[in-house]
Formats: structure tokens, sequence, C-alpha cells
């Protein structure tokens, strides 16, 4: 269990009213990125705040209200998933570094210059976002921020990315989870089906496939079909 003058503060707002749970600065970024922790370890004390600071609780009627259960597990997952982590300046920083070479890879590999064809190499992409003065938030996936960045940088130059369909079927029983997911990118069609699953047609680039495939199986124990358009 992390100490907690070492632990960090991960917030949730709904409806006017916070929820606070102080956790370990590295299990909070593992168990957002998908992955799963020890909560053990995780969490510095088992106890739901309205105002960490203080040391004020949030009342059980509230957290009820907000989350539909007060099993401190599951309100704790959803508040680092779903909520704010507070990150050291440490921890931002590596984060930061790690999210720039994600960013330069993934457009080097999928992005061409549609005038010749040909793949920008990653020095340029690198020296391009460092004109287009790209501030990346440690908070947020390479993918989830990729559309603006992409918008910023064919002011700069030539690109596009190459993009493929894919259609997914979600059973209802994870059905809601995966819209999330899925609501990352760009969405052709969504119809969700009257024994409430989910048919949905995306559109992505080809580099982000595997990682969403990853992302899906993962939240529904590889209960998906998929299919390449």
């Amino acid at each position: 269990m992390v100490k907690v003058s070492e632990a960090i503060i991960a917030r949730y707002e709904k409806e006017g009213d916070k929820f606070e749970v102080l956790v370990d600065p590295d299990l909070s970024m593992e168990l957002k990125k998908g992955k799963t922790v020890n909560f053990n370890e995780l969490l510095a004390i088992d106890t739901i705040f309205k105002d960490s600071n203080k040391g004020t609780e949030a009342s059980p009627e509230a957290i009820k209200k907000a989350f539909g259960t007060t099993e401190i597990e599951k309100v704790a997952e959803k508040i680092i998933k779903e909520g704010r982590v507070q990150l050291t300046t440490e921890q931002r920083k590596k984060i930061l570094e790690q999210r720039k070479k994600e960013l330069i890879d993934f457009i080097s590999r999928n992005a061409i210059n549609p005038q010749t064809k040909t793949p920008h190499p990653p020095q340029r992409i690198e020296n391009v976002l460092e004109e287009a003065k790209v501030h990346l938030d440690a908070g947020k996936t390479v993918q989830e921020q990729l559309p603006e960045i992409m918008n910023k940088i064919k002011t700069l130059i030539p690109i596009s990315l190459e993009k493929i369909k894919i259609a997914f079927k979600i059973p209802a029983e994870h059905a809601a989870k995966a819209s999330n997911v899925l609501h990352k990118y760009e969405i052709q069609n969504e119809e969700w089906q009257s024994d409430g699953s989910l048919v949905a047609v995306l559109e992505l680039p080809s580099g982000a496939k595997e990682d969403l495939l990853n992302e899906l199986s993962h939240l529904t124990k590889g209960n998906i079909e998929s299919k390449i358009l």
C-alpha cells in the first residue's frame, strides 16, 4: 500500500459533487491504461473523499447516487479511469516524453505526403510538431489528441493519414463500456440492437487498429466480432 504522503489525488465530478481517492502515482496510470492492478497497493486508504485535503469523506448516499454502488474498488476504478489524476511533476514529464515518442512513431508510420505518396521521416515530424507548438496532454492518449494535432501540422506540411474502416459487433453486457472506447475514434455508423448489443462502423488510422482491437478485447474478454470493410 502506498503511503499517504506519497499518494496523489484522483478526482471525479458528477452533478456538482466531487469524489476523490488517494492513489499510487504509477499504478493509477497503469489502471487508466486498462491494465490490471492490485488495489491493496493502489489505494493509500480505503476511503472515498469529498475533499481529501480537508479529510472530508463523501457520504455513502452521495457515493451510491453517483456510482450505483459503495464498493470501494469499483468506485475507485471509475474515479481513476473517468476522472482526472493529478500527476507529480516527474510523472508528467515522463509521460509527456513517452507520448511524444508514440506520436512521432505513429504519424511517421501512418501518414504520407499526398503529393508524393511517400511517408514523412520521424525527424521531419518532430520538427513540424515543434514549429506548430503542439502541446501534448499527459492525461489523454495519443489517439484522443491526434485529430487536433493533425489539423495543426496540416497548415505547415502536406500530410494525410491512411485510414481503414472496421465494423464491430459488441454483446449487450459490454456494449456501454465499449461505446466509450469506440467514441475516441471517428464513428461512421452506430446502431443499438433490440437485444442490447451494439453494431458500429469506425474509420480510423490503419496503425490504430491493433491498439483498438486490444483495448476492446481486454474490455470484453475477447467477446467481440470485427470485420475490415
